[in-house]
């Protein structure tokens, strides 16, 4: 288990990482949810659903995105705690890296247009 405290950049370890994700889907839940419970009495015919069920699309697709990021880089992370060698180096392949980066650059885009 000391692979779960290992620390993934700046203070965030990997158990850190595997609690966002995890809230994060118990949020998104409790979430959406609560849009339906108030939306639903303000659909009173099928015009009304044509125009609030793709709201709810759209939000529940976002949500989605930004945990498979999460999931991405917190796949790539085990694997990299899984072949750490000896003296605490990582041996990831460039094209895990680069999986790494693209995935923290989607997790900061997706921040920034929140």
């Amino acid at each position: 288990m000391s692979q779960l405290d290992s620390v993934v950049f700046g203070k965030k370890k990997f158990s850190d990482l595997l609690q966002e994700i995890y809230e994060n889907q118990n949020e998104k839940k409790r979430q959406v949810t609560a849009l339906i419970s108030e939306l639903k009495p303000l659909i009173s015919d099928i015009g009304d659903a044509t125009l609030v069920v793709p709201l709810i699309k759209e939000y529940l697709e976002i949500g989605v995105k930004n945990d498979e990021q999460l999931i991405k880089m917190a796949t790539i992370v085990q694997r990299a705690l899984q072949t750490q060698t000896a003296d605490g180096d990582f041996a990831i392949s460039d094209e895990e890296k680069e999986q790494l980066l693209e995935a923290m650059k989607d997790l900061n885009i997706d921040k920034g247009e929140k």
